[in-house]
């Protein structure tokens, strides 16, 4: 021993500072990586979006999915998988592993109140999947949408504690709302926004971009580290409206819906006996609601509503065939034999959110505008493309939830909750190319893929004592086509639709119909006025058999379990409110401006989230640019918030400020500069003086260059509640689909000068929004 050593009383070796490293006894040695056990396999878990059971050729739906079939053929397909009925929902229980209101996301983040079951803010007490698997050695990545971060999170200031990159992911490459534009959406990388690697016009598609860059991160993490397992995320974007699909498979599906939905019910069910994904016996659940049937249809209603349709079984194509595309270059690289692949075939059901008739822009569907048949009509050719913004009518919701009653949103009936899971797994499952009718949730894929990992999940994570997992993993299931199910009890609830699932029983009630809430709003009743449904369905696959007047006492027992479920998960109070929910005082989520009557905004920023950008609805506002021609002539743009499909931008095209308002229900404005600007110009601004009177009025737009007003133009009426869910407020740039077609073949289109800031000037609103107008005005962005 020499004189620098210290004793220890402990069980590893000691270690004896020397002065010389050769006289280092015993030598130093690197602490070793953590590593997760021998042979965890890599994880892909791809989640589909607004695709109901009955669209997928998989469970015998008419759009086909290839890559899908594929690999139920090679794995398993569970035929009793179910959903939260909601995106944001289903996203955050899928990759906790605890209920959505277990974790604040008893809605979507964007309709957050303080009830701790809906908050829309995660608990570090709940740490994701990926947390779990970062720490014990894994990769990480997403890539897409991921709807859960809190929009008064996405700013300058954060925090962004529950941003992709702080919630365990490595690596994120996608958007954070609820629906991209698919040509030009807004995308983040980590914490920045950047810019599209291509142009619609040179074939750029988001779904394609994305497998683009889950695959090039792929391959960089297996270059550098052959033997680090790795975790990707990949929730696409699609099939979430609008349909917008690559120009090659716009023809893809011409001629093969124009006998409807009433007949295509029909035909999916015959399919879905056929592959086994439903019982023999099973028959259509009833009609459901007021929607139309088909035969009711003018000729020129069937056209389009056909063509919608034919859209959109051609974006579910598209996607399934990237998936496809990324699966095949996993086994091309020696992978996908111990690649754990978990395909969700949707988030919830088909979204009924395109109203009665459809749509060109369903944003304007979204501010309560209704589109006629005869509006889609003139552009009838433009659908699918860049410059439209469509969503198929509800009825095809309904078809596309075969055998089952109701859509999205609706959280009691198995059409809003119930979507086909498919896993495959070569390394893990024997018993391949069944069906598993075990019944399931989606808070169960967590647990799944720890356990097919090897990973227990933790008592700790950061320092944070965890909450059991509420999941029950599949794996029991994935060799033994007959184990008795384990999942045997799930509440459900969104926006007052609720029910419960017990032991083959289900007590549902459907409170709130989602067409509805997606154009003019509802007079609700109370909810102790809803009518509960019940069905067994161990006899009666679709339910479509109501026994709630058979057995009453059955039924009473079933209600009060669902309020036990519900009191603990914090479900309660029940909240069916939209937009109304942010009335009560003290409910209204934290907002970055508000207050503020003068924010200024500077063009190296990312750009604000229409959530967290000031409120530029029903009230006046002025905005005022402060730049610097340098003396040349100049272009470019100085502010704008939205896109193609509604919104406004103040500019500058061949040196002349111009002012363009897009009116979402249809229509632009101009504010155009006669004389260019000059090169002592230090100012632009434009001042929208509001009618008031109520909502979505008028007003007029007044044009000014250092004071001195140099144009003006009546604008007859303005957006009620909400121009976008993906472009944003933009400084010194255009991000996204441009307000104008007239620079849109001008890219990023910057301001060549130099723009200081932009300053905006918020008076006191001209109109207050009741609460009851706010609800009238259903902001369906979910």
């Amino acid at each position: 021993m020499n004189r620098f050593s210290i004793p220890i009383n402990r069980t590893e070796p000691q270690i004896s500072p020397a002065i010389n490293q050769s006289d280092q006894q015993p030598p130093f040695t690197r602490q070793q990586p953590i590593r997760p056990p021998a042979g965890a396999p890599n994880v892909l878990l791809i989640m589909l979006d607004d695709v109901g059971f009955g669209a997928s050729s998989a469970f015998g739906g008419p759009c086909r999915t290839p890559t899908a079939e594929r690999l139920a053929s090679d794995g398993v397909k569970y035929t009793r998988f179910h959903t939260t009925a909601l995106c944001s929902p289903t996203r955050a229980a899928t990759l906790t592993g605890r209920n959505h209101h277990s974790v604040g996301m008893g809605v979507i983040s964007e309709m957050a109140t303080s009830a701790p079951g809906y908050n829309g803010t995660r608990p570090d007490s709940a740490a994701t999947v990926a947390r779990v698997l970062q720490g014990n050695g894994y990769a990480t990545g997403a890539f897409g949408k991921m709807h859960q971060t809190p929009a008064w999170e996405v700013t300058e200031a954060g925090p962004f504690d529950r941003w992709p990159a702080r919630e365990g992911f490595d690596k994120f490459y996608g958007f954070l709302g609820a629906e991209a534009d698919q040509f030009t959406p807004v995308l983040y990388e980590d914490f920045r926004v950047v810019d599209l690697p291509r142009t619609p016009e040179e074939g750029y598609h988001l779904s394609e971009d994305l497998v683009d860059h889950a695959l090039q991160w792929i391959e960089g993490v297996s270059a550098a580290d052959p033997e680090k397992p790795w975790f990707c995320y990949l929730p696409f974007g699609a099939c979430h409206a609008p349909l917008q699909v690559p120009e090659r498979y716009l023809d893809k599906y011409r001629g093969e819906f124009d006998h409807g939905w009433d007949r295509q019910r029909e035909i999916t069910l015959e399919r879905q006996k056929q592959l086994g994904v439903v019982a023999p016996d099973t028959v259509l659940a009833p009609w459901t609601g007021d929607l139309p049937h088909w035969d009711s249809l003018s000729a020129d209603q069937r056209k389009v509503s056909a063509r919608l349709m034919e859209l959109y079984a051609a974006f579910l194509e598209h996607t399934d065939d990237e998936v496809g595309r990324l699966t095949d270059h996993l086994r091309d690289l020696g992978m996908l034999d111990n690649t754990l692949v978990v395909y969700m075939v949707g988030d919830n059901g088909a979204s009924a959110e395109g109203g009665f008739e459809g749509s060109f822009n369903y944003l304007a569907n979204l501010n309560g505008y209704r589109t006629t048949t005869e509006e889609v009509l003139d552009r009838f050719d433009e659908l699918g493309t860049p410059t439209s913004y469509p969503h198929y009518p509800a009825a095809w919701a309904q078809a596309l939830d075969t055998p089952y009653q109701w859509a999205k949103q609706v959280a009691s009936h198995y059409g809003g909750t119930r979507n086909g899971l498919i896993v495959h797994w070569p390394a893990g499952i024997t018993e391949t190319g069944g069906v598993r009718n075990q019944w399931h949730h989606c808070v169960d894929i967590t647990p799944t893929i720890l356990e097919a990992v090897g990973v227990p999940m933790p008592h700790t994570v950061d320092g944070v004592a965890q909450m059991p997992l509420e999941g029950v993993a599949l794996n029991y299931s994935f060799n033994d086509p007959g184990a008795e199910e384990r999942h045997t009890t799930q509440y459900f609830e969104i926006f007052g639709n609720r029910g419960i699932y017990d032991h083959g029983w289900t007590a549902i009630t459907a409170h709130r119909a989602p067409w509805l809430m997606a154009t003019h709003g509802l007079e609700l009743p109370s909810m102790d006025e809803d009518r509960w449904e019940m069905y067994d369905t161990t006899v009666d696959w679709s339910q479509a058999h109501d026994l709630a007047e058979v057995y009453p006492e059955k039924l009473e027992k079933l209600k009060q379990k669902f309020l036990v479920e519900a009191a603990r998960y914090q479900v309660l109070p029940l909240d069916d409110r939209t937009v109304g929910r942010h009335a009560t005082p003290g409910s209204r989520p934290p907002h970055p401006m508000h207050g503020r009557d003068s924010i200024t905004l500077y063009p190296h920023m990312n750009g604000l989230v229409e959530k967290a950008a000031p409120n530029f609805f029903n009230r006046s506002y002025t905005l005022t640019a402060a730049l610097d021609t340098c003396g040349r002539p100049s272009e470019g743009m100085l502010v704008g918030i939205g896109g193609r499909f509604g919104g406004f931008a103040l500019y500058v095209l061949d040196s002349r400020p111009v002012f363009c308002y897009n009116f979402s229900g249809g229509g632009r404005t101009y504010v155009r500069a006669a004389a260019p600007l000059t090169a002592d110009t230090r100012e632009v601004a434009v001042e929208f003086v509001y009618d008031g009177g109520g909502i979505g009025k008028g007003g007029t737009a007044i044009l000014s260059v250092d004071g001195t007003e140099v144009a003006r133009e009546r604008i007859e009426q303005t957006t009620r509640a909400i121009f976008s869910m993906n472009e944003q407020l933009d400084v010194g740039v255009n991000r996204g689909s441009p307000v104008s077609e007239e620079y849109a073949d001008r890219g990023r289109f910057a301001f060549t000068g130099k723009l200081a800031h932009v300053r905006v000037d918020l008076p006191k609103a001209t109109h207050a929004v009741s609460a009851a107008e706010r609800e009238r005005i259903a902001l369906a962005t979910h």
